[in-house]
């Protein structure tokens, strides 16, 4: 059976395609498993979170006595799911199906593949069938932690990752193969023709895995040093970690469970974020004496104005950064609506053991910096320096001061540093 792509019925957010028809293939990566999901080149905006390399849907097909799919892919990719699967096997034979994430970009092609599957099960944690059933009104058979499947010659073990990074979420082990099915952890959103992290240069990794991780999961980072810590315990021999979105890993697979551990702890580095909006300078030239006296301590500074850097990118410096200084001017009595959309977006997802500092220009009241400081407080950020304001241009005198207050954040970050 042949399942095809037909360029005259473009899903959503699919270009249409110079040919009427699509065969795609699988590939194999392990002796009973095929990559089978999806690669999206295009997507640039992921609920919000900026993904300037793409990502993938990844899905694996299990080829044991009990043909299983392991996740599905975005909604409009499940044609291209299809014709991988059929590379390989006629989907009807599928037996079952685990869904171990159910947000739309893993779930969204689940009802697609129920109807041209038929499975005899299908299986996910206890939240994942209360949101399957919410989603698509799909019943699901529900697994726990220590649960197992049986497939024929191996088997399937789940291990349920609550809040990592939704309710539903769970991983699942399969052990002829050694392969850990590690859903959104351990993963990125990069695309390419690749399948293997190996594959790729290491610095793009780095840069593509700390972005993901400080967008996505430094919410629960506590939860993710939790499961990495606990698998040692679990006593699952893996050689393969297999996540839904970006590369696969295999002998080098413990370097990206370090990387999110490390991101997880979430220790301050000697690096300093200055992030600013300006309406006529003034707060630009308050950023750029308080980036001088930071670089006169010897700590690397980012300077960055929101009008051209997104929030993403903002929270990507604020999880790498040991100090993270916000300045904006006044408008209405109000903080600078840039900045407060990049605030209440960091502040959500819980940055800690960062040194704060506020600033900014105002004309008439001079409300903004202390909403900052504000912000910054409730993100429970130290900040050693009082808010620093310039009324109109800065004088030389809040020049002065700002430059200082740089050194002083410079040295209260490298005394920290020295502490630990």
């Amino acid at each position: 059976m042949l399942y095809c792509y037909n360029g005259n019925h473009t899903p959503p957010g699919r270009e249409e395609e110079d040919t009427m028809k699509t065969n795609l293939t699988a590939t194999q990566i392990a002796p009973h498993i095929y990559a089978v999901g999806a690669v999206d080149w295009n997507v640039r905006n992921f609920h919000g979170y900026l993904t300037g390399r793409g990502s993938t849907y990844n899905a694996f097909l299990v080829m044991d006595e009990k043909i299983t799919l392991i996740d599905t892919v975005k909604a409009p990719f499940a044609d291209d799911l299809l014709a991988r699967i059929a590379s390989v096997v006629d989907p009807g034979k599928i037996d079952y199906v685990i869904s171990n994430h159910s947000e739309p970009d893993h779930s969204g092609a689940l009802p697609r593949i129920i109807d041209a599957v038929k499975p005899e099960k299908l299986f996910a944690s206890v939240a994942g069938a209360k949101t399957l059933k919410a989603y698509y009104d799909i019943d699901a058979t529900v697994v726990k932690t220590g649960d197992t499947l049986p497939l024929g010659a191996g088997k399937l073990a789940f291990v349920d990752t609550k809040m990592l990074h939704w309710p539903d979420s769970m991983v699942s082990y399969y052990d002829l193969d050694k392969a850990l099915f590690s859903q959104d952890a351990f993963g990125m959103h990069l695309a390419g023709s690749r399948l293997w992290a190996d594959e790729y240069d290491g610095s793009v990794l780095e840069q593509e895995a700390r972005k993901y991780f400080a967008n996505i999961l430094n919410v629960q980072a506590p939860k993710v040093v939790q499961l990495i810590d606990s698998l040692p315990g679990l006593n699952l021999d893996i050689e393969l970690v297999l996540p839904d979105h970006g590369p696969l890993w295999r002998g080098d697979w413990r370097w990206i469970v370090d990387l999110y551990r490390e991101c997880a702890v979430q220790k301050p580095r000697k690096r300093a974020l200055v992030a600013y909006s300006t309406m006529w300078n003034s707060t630009r030239i308050l950023a750029d004496a308080l980036a001088d006296g930071i670089r006169s301590r010897g700590v690397e500074v980012v300077v960055t104005d929101l009008n051209v850097s997104d929030r993403s990118a903002v929270m990507t410096e604020v999880a790498n950064s040991g100090i993270i200084a916000f300045g904006a001017p006044t408008m209405n009595n109000q903080m600078y609506p840039a900045m407060a959309d990049v605030l209440n977006y960091v502040k959500g997802l819980r940055p800690k053991n960062k040194i704060g500092f506020a600033f900014g220009s105002f004309g008439w009241s001079g409300e903004g910096a202390k909403q900052i400081a504000a912000e910054l407080e409730a993100m429970g950020a130290e900040q050693p320096v009082a808010p620093i304001q310039a009324k109109y241009m800065p004088a030389a005198a809040e020049l002065d001061a700002i430059r200082a207050a740089g050194v002083t954040l410079a040295d209260a970050l490298l005394a920290k540093l020295a502490a630990e």
